[in-house]
This record gives structure tokens, C-alpha cells and sequence, in this order.
């Protein structure tokens, strides 16, 4: 019999196995390539915006567009997706090699497909860069599927609804624009019918919905507050994710009321969305310390929301007036009228206060160079904010109006802001701690 005050011995031959946790090293460095790769197409966006107006009718008005999203949000989809389904679930990531394919296909696919926007004759190029993009897609979905596995927790399952849905939309409207760019005729013939549904299967139906299922549980995160599962985001990715299609089905076989149809329950999820964020706004933490870091990641996604409503309300009342044939809505779908607010308000801004928070959280290094991040990160936040903010306004009015004073001083604080937080990124990426003579891990 043991000694008073000895621990019992413990008989581990029934015992479990020891099983470890999940290796998470790999995940983290696939997701912050993803996110590097998205902020280089994103100042490849950006040249091609000044590129334009220097070079004339040479760059399409399509490609900073299309960099943009089929690019930099895309990459980033894909290499995040999946590692937020796989953290949401503490459990296994998928494989490397589906990482790493997910992503490099579909960067090498937008940036085939980008050609078209310099050169419209090169059909061949552009086509197989819709194929391999598709391909990227279908190894995302492997990627997210394979996620989380043996997780010690449950999955949020509206997140990973919400993120099928959204790749079963971008399925749809990537093969669109991929048999429009290598000439099949039925597609060509009806393009102007075709083109506004393959404008909302990826700006609403894919990325809009991709970043509404994350903001469920990352802007709680950021704010510094609970988790908490309600009505209201099960509403938002659902009426989303399904009025796209409905939106798309409406649209391709010339029903105004079902593209209609959608484009309301479009609104009802845009405005579920507001809800929830406004709930975790008024829920959110007091920071201490690195405020201007706080700053840029927090404004930046509740500044995202806002520019969302404001854009999908554009584009529903434009689809609506459409199906009443009404006359100040030609047609369904307006880039200059949308553009501003869905694209760049929206996708771009919240992009770079995703990479705000994410670098100093999973990148590369310990506390000492995160903590060197997050103050690279944080500088000049209040000017980066207002001038991003501000282009976007001056851009959403000049752009659709045709005021190019406007629309061109619009640009060049939105350029400037997205410019000087690319180069703040780059820094944080090679910062060294404060007396430190040793590289980042």
C-alpha cells in the first residue's frame, strides 16, 4: 500500500492510445502564402488601373476587375478556406499537396485568364486558364472537405454549408466565362443575358458568401468577442448563397420575377448580415495595445459590411427594375454602378483587414516578431482608413455618373491606401524584433 501523500499508481494497460493533436505548422504557412499571393494580385490590380488610362484601349477596363477577384480574393479563399474549417473544428488540415494544388492552380488560372485583358485575340491562353482555375476550384473543395477531421470540436455547419454552396456558385459561373473566352457559340450568342449572371455567380454567389460564412466567427475574433450562433447568420449565408442562383436561373432563361425573387432574398440576407455584425460590434472588446493595428482590422470589416449593403442594394434594385422592365435599368447588372462599393469597398477592403489580422496571428516568427508586426501594421491607420474610404465614396459616384474628376481623384486615394498597406505588409513580413540579431522563424 503507498505512503501517505503518494499518488496511487495509474494502470495505463486499458488505457487509450496517446493520440497528438493536429500539426497545424504546415496549414498556417499555405494560408499566409495564399494571403501574399492575393495582396501581389492585388498590386497587379492596381497597376492595371493606372496602366489604363496611359495605355488606352491596350488594357481592358475588365482586368484590374479580374485581378482583383478571380485573383486575389480567390487565392486567398483558397488557401484560407480551408484552414478556418479545419481551426473551427480543432482538427487535422487536409493534405499538404490539396493545399498546395488548391492554391497554385487557381492563381495560375486567374493569371491565364488575366491575358485575355491584354490580348482579346489570344482565345486558347485564356481558356485553359478557366480550366485550370476550375481545377483549383475542385481541389479547394477536396481541401475543405478533407478539413477538421477528428476534430475535438463540432464544426459550425452553417460555415461549411455556406462555403459548398459558395464553390458550387463559382462551379457556374467560372465555366461561363470560361466557354465565353474560348468561343462556344451558345454562350456567345446570349452573353448579354449570360454576362450579368456570370457577374453575380462570382462577385455575390462565391466571394460575398464566402467572406459572410467567415465573418460569422473572424469578426467576433477580432472585435475581441463571444462566438455566439444565432438566427440572424444562418439567415445571412443562406438567403445569399441561395439567391445568387436563383438570381443566375432567372437571368439565363429570361424570367424577370425569379431573377427578381432572388435579387429579394438577396437583400434579405445582406441585411441579416447587419444585423449580426451590429450585435457583435456592440458586444466588442476595449483594446489596450496595439491600437492602430485594432483599428485598421476592426474598421476595415465593419467599413466592409457597409460598402456590401450599399453595393448588393444597388445591384438587386438594378436586377428588379430590370425584370419590370423598367427604362433606367437596361439591363441586369451595371460594373460602374456596382463596382465600387461590391469590389473594392467590400471585397478589397475587407482582404486587406483580413491580412491585417492574420499576419502577426499565424505568420511566421514568435511573440517578438509578432508583436513587431502588428505595430508595422498599425501605422498610419486613421489616413490609410479615411482615404480608402473616402476614394471608395468619390469612386461609387464619379464612376456611374461619368463625373471622371470624381471617379479619377476616387481612385488614387483608393491606389494610394491599398499601395501603402501592400508596402506595410511586405515590412511586417521581414520585420526583426527590436534588438534582435536573428531572422524570423
Amino acid at each position: 500500500m503507498p505512503a501517505r501523500g503518494t499518488p496511487a499508481p495509474v494502470d495505463l494497460a486499458g488505457a487509450p492510445p496517446f493520440r497528438p493533436g493536429p500539426r497545424r505548422a504546415d496549414d498556417r504557412r499555405i494560408a499566409v502564402a495564399s494571403v501574399v499571393l492575393a495582396a501581389a494580385f492585388l498590386a497587379l490590380a492596381a497597376l492595371a488601373a493606372v496602366a489604363r488610362p496611359l495605355l488606352g484601349q491596350g488594357v481592358s477596363p475588365w482586368l484590374p476587375l479580374h485581378l482583383a477577384l478571380a485573383g486575389g480574393a480567390t487565392t486567398a479563399i483558397a488557401g484560407v478556406m480551408p484552414f478556418f474549417v479545419a481551426a473551427l473544428a480543432a482538427g487535422h488540415p487536409a493534405g499538404v499537396r490539396v493545399r498546395v494544388a488548391a492554391v497554385g492552380l487557381v492563381a495560375l488560372g486567374a493569371l491565364l485568364v488575366a491575358v485575355r485583358g491584354v490580348d482579346p485575340e489570344a482565345g486558347w491562353l485564356p481558356a485553359v486558364g478557366g480550366c485550370v482555375y476550375l481545377a483549383g476550384i475542385g481541389a479547394t473543395a477536396m481541401a475543405v472537405r478533407g478539413s477538421g477531421r477528428a476534430g475535438l470540436m463540432v464544426r459550425r455547419p452553417v460555415v461549411t454549408l455556406g462555403y459548398t454552396l459558395a464553390l458550387v456558385n463559382v462551379a457556374i459561373g467560372a465555366t461561363l466565362g470560361t466557354l465565353a473566352v474560348a468561343g462556344w457559340l451558345p454562350v456567345i450568342e446570349r452573353w448579354a443575358a449570360l454576362r450579368p449572371a456570370h457577374a453575380w455567380t462570382n462577385l455575390v454567389g462565391f466571394v460575398s458568401v464566402v467572406i459572410v460564412a467567415t465573418l460569422l466567427h473572424f469578426l467576433p475574433t477580432v472585435l475581441g468577442t463571444r462566438i455566439v450562433p444565432r438566427r440572424s447568420a444562418t439567415l445571412a449565408v443562406l438567403a445569399l448563397s441561395m439567391g445568387s442562383p436563383v438570381v443566375v436561373a432567372g437571368l439565363a432563361v429570361g424570367w424577370g420575377a425569379v431573377a427578381g425573387g432572388g435579387a429579394v432574398l438577396t437583400l434579405i440576407g445582406a441585411g441579416a448580415l447587419v444585423l449580426e455584425a451590429t450585435r457583435d460590434a456592440r458586444a466588442r472588446g476595449r483594446w489596450r495595445t496595439d491600437p492602430g493595428w485594432h483599428l485598421v482590422a476592426e474598421v476595415g470589416l465593419l467599413a466592409g459590411v457597409a460598402w456590401f449593403v450599399v453595393g448588393i442594394a444597388l445591384a438587386s434594385v438594378r436586377v428588379i427594375g430590370f425584370g419590370l422592365g423598367l427604362p433606367w435599368a437596361p439591363d441586369a447588372w451595371s460594373t460602374p454602378l456596382v463596382g465600387a462599393p461590391l469590389a473594392v469597398g467590400w471585397v478589397v477592403g475587407v482582404l486587406i483587414a483580413s491580412w491585417t489580422h492574420l499576419l502577426p496571428s499565424i505568420g511566421p516568427g514568435g511573440p517578438p516578431e509578432h508583436a513587431a508586426q502588428r505595430r508595422i501594421l498599425g501605422r498610419a491607420a486613421v489616413p490609410r482608413i479615411v482615404a480608402f474610404n473616402v476614394g471608395v465614396l468619390l469612386l461609387a459616384i464619379g464612376w456611374p455618373t461619368g463625373i471622371a474628376e470624381l471617379a479619377v481623384v476616387g481612385l488614387a486615394l483608393v491606389l494610394v491606401a491599398v499601395v501603402v498597406s501592400l508596402a506595410l505588409a511586405v515590412f511586417a513580413l521581414r520585420s526583426r524584433p527590436v534588438g534582435s540579431g536573428l531572422s524570423p522563424s
